[in-house]
């Protein structure tokens, strides 16, 4: 028994399925989150998660002793087995693999990857070398419960296996999904209950951290002549989800990973990334917002999706898709900001997750006309209406006092709501207000009215006027940046100056810049001393009393550091567009930046997340990532600030800069 390993070892993996669901775990076999699973799925995609089986425990049995394979924490942290001490490698090309050796020079490799579209997950252990001998026994370890919650020993629990021609299963509880799982071994049915397993992450956070699992028996297999295959799925055997039949197991797996390898090398290692959060809801396309938790959230779709699918040609039609299947969602002139887990009712509780729809829709116009290629006119009226629905309805008044007041600026907010990106709340306490009219607000429908212009010149009046008021309401001119809220609190003239990253909003990462060349470089200069860290902004400046310097402990004290200082990794696309742009985009700006900016990201994808960019991380050095490990806005930021610095010359699209 050993106690915590190199937190490297904690580095975590992730497999999904493009219905919500996936399989996830750290490459030392230690589930550290209760969110670690073998299958976990959506029951109704990409929402109603839940985990059905979350792992499991092997030996490989050799001439000379048994060895663990897997990697268990309990109470009282306690680890056992500790299959890590014989791990030498570990891959994740094109999927999880891990090479295990032991002092007789026998070698086992562990694979496991998950279908495409399909509820299930398929694993292989293969002998390299002695194989006389050499047997591998697994122990299933089963829940059945909401991905959210814990599982606890219960007499409830149905712990029979039944016994069909091609396959076993097991039902735990009657409403959930069927556990099928299908391999070439002997299963001896013998169920014992595994308590007080111990998630390392969930103490960190505060949070219920312990949980018991059930196994109901233990598969084995002779590896002298033949490698070890197993296929777990939800509701059918593997098999008949991908619509093979009348195979032996060794077959179907071989026939369900050739399918998968070549369509992952057809498709290249940052489109799977891409996959991992392109998901179907309904008969569209949607995006999930982060692994493991985060549902398809509207703001982090149309933010996502824009480096995600707008940066390669490949997936143009994706993106329409998704903007499609959002199209008709608008009520008030405001889009859903999240499809809850459980029930159908959307949340409109966002004021900028519209704004930032009209966003997405520009660009994909935009990245089409570059590709030549063109859009059915009827999905370009359905895309109009819906930008005119979000401006009507915002100019009119709509949800949460959000409306257009006489300086042609968005006012929006009241008392214990959270509106913008910055959206921490515990209990009745909303961390950053934000009430009034916040920059990054103003920066986005500012850009809404300049885009709807194209195709209508009734807004441009309240554009002309809007920028003027900007321009004059939101300059500090001492401290040469902008203020994060004027009218603060709806209070007229009364302004918040904290120093904050949504000012740079007003010169990059949307299409319009609202400041003039020499403001427009103080902003940036300033971001860059105050907020800049090697992996995003932070939310907040140091030297202000509310800063947080850590992103831990309970929910109260991370919640309240959220956005107090906290780095977020996605914000670091609109800084360096806004640091090209202030620079003329000239090849040496892009070359500094490509040093200074890109090469930090690339070298965080073999942390946290492994291949992803995490969702936050400290204020401080070392700047740890927390939040999720595998965050949608993060990557498609850095893919599109990548697209950006390796175009070629300047760019062509270069947006006008206002002159005072």
């Amino acid at each position: 028994m050993n106690k915590m390993r190199f937190e490297k070892d904690l580095a975590e993996w992730i497999e999904t399925d493009g219905l919500g669901g996936f399989s996830s775990g750290t490459v030392s076999g230690q589930r550290t989150r209760r969110y670690h699973a073998l299958l976990l799925v959506a029951q109704n995609p990409p929402a109603d998660r839940v985990v059905l089986v979350n792992g499991f425990d092997a030996w490989v049995e050799t001439p000379n002793g048994s060895h663990p394979i897997s990697t268990q924490y309990y109470r009282n942290d306690v680890e056992s087995p500790s299959g890590h001490l014989s791990l030498h490698s570990f891959t994740n090309d094109p999927w999880p693999t891990w090479r295990y050796q032991f002092a007789d020079d026998i070698r086992i490799f562990q694979e496991l990857f998950v279908p495409d579209r399909v509820q299930g997950v398929a694993l292989r252990w293969r002998v390299i070398g002695h194989r006389t001998d050499v047997s591998l026994r697994l122990r299933p370890l089963l829940s059945g419960r909401d991905f959210h919650g814990m599982h606890h020993a219960n007499p409830d629990f149905n712990s029979a296996t039944t016994r069909h021609e091609q396959s076993i299963s097991w039902q735990p509880y009657s409403d959930l999904p069927t556990v099928h799982a299908q391999s070439n071994a002997t299963f001896n049915e013998w169920f014992q209950w595994y308590n007080s397993f111990l998630y390392s992450f969930e103490r960190e956070r505060g949070l219920d951290d312990m949980e018991d699992l059930g196994s109901p028996g233990e598969f084995r297999w002779d590896l002298a002549e033949q490698d070890a295959y197993l296929m777990l799925s939800a509701g059918q055997p593997l098999a008949d989800l991908c619509g093979l039949e009348g195979a032996t197991t060794k077959q179907y797996f071989e026939k369900i990973e050739g399918n998968e390898r070549s369509r992952r090398q057809r498709a290249g290692r940052e489109s799977e990334i891409i996959r991992s959060y392109v998901v179907s809801r309904d008969e569209g396309t949607t995006v999930i917002a982060g692994y493991p938790w985060f549902g398809d959230w509207g703001r982090d779709t149309f933010i996502a999706m824009r480096g995600l699918c707008l940066t390669k040609t490949q997936w143009l039609d994706t993106a329409h898709d998704i903007l499609m299947s959002w199209a008709d969602t608008v009520s008030e002139g405001m889009l859903p900001n999240r499809f809850p887990d459980h029930g159908d009712t959307p949340e409109y509780n966002s004021v900028d997750a519209s704004l930032w729809y009209i966003v997405a829709i520009q660009d994909s116009l935009e990245a089409h006309r570059k590709a030549k290629r063109s859009l059915p006119s009827k999905d370009i009226s359905r895309l109009q209406a819906a930008v005119d629905a979000i401006l009507e309805g915002y100019a009119n008044g709509t949800r949460f006092g959000i409306h257009l007041d006489d300086d042609g600026l968005i006012a929006a907010g009241q008392p214990g709501v959270q509106l913008t990106w910055m959206d921490a709340k515990v209990g009745d306490w909303v961390v950053t207000t934000r009430i009034g009219k916040p920059v990054e607000i103003q920066a986005l429908w500012l850009n809404a009215l300049a885009f709807a212009c194209r195709f209508s010149h009734r807004w441009k009046k309240q554009l002309e006027h809007g920028q003027a008021s900007f321009a004059d309401r939101f300059w500090n001119e001492e401290g040469g940046y902008l203020y994060d809220v004027v009218d603060n609190n709806h209070e007229s003239g009364s302004v918040d100056d904290a120093f904050r990253p949504n000012q740079i909003f007003a010169v990059g990462g949307l299409p319009l810049m609202l400041l003039s060349e020499d403001r427009s470089r103080r902003v940036v200069d300033a971001v860059e001393q105050r907020l800049l860290t090697p992996l995003g902004l932070r939310s907040l400046a140091p030297d202000h009393p509310d800063h947080q310097p850590r992103y831990a402990g309970g929910v109260l004290q991370r919640d309240g550091a959220y956005h107090q200082g906290t780095v977020w990794p996605w914000l670091i696309g609109s800084f360096v567009e806004a640091w090209l742009r202030v620079r003329d985009n000239s090849p040496d700006a892009k070359q500094e930046a490509r040093r200074r900016f890109l090469t930090p990201l690339e070298t965080h994808l073999n942390h946290a997340g492994i291949g992803h960019i995490s969702e936050i991380c400290d204020a401080e050095p070392p700047h740890t990532p927390r939040g999720c490990p595998f965050q949608a806005w993060s990557f498609g930021e850095y893919l599109r600030i990548k697209h950006l610095l390796l175009a070629n010359g300047r760019n062509s699209n270069q947006p006008s800069v206002p002159r005072e």
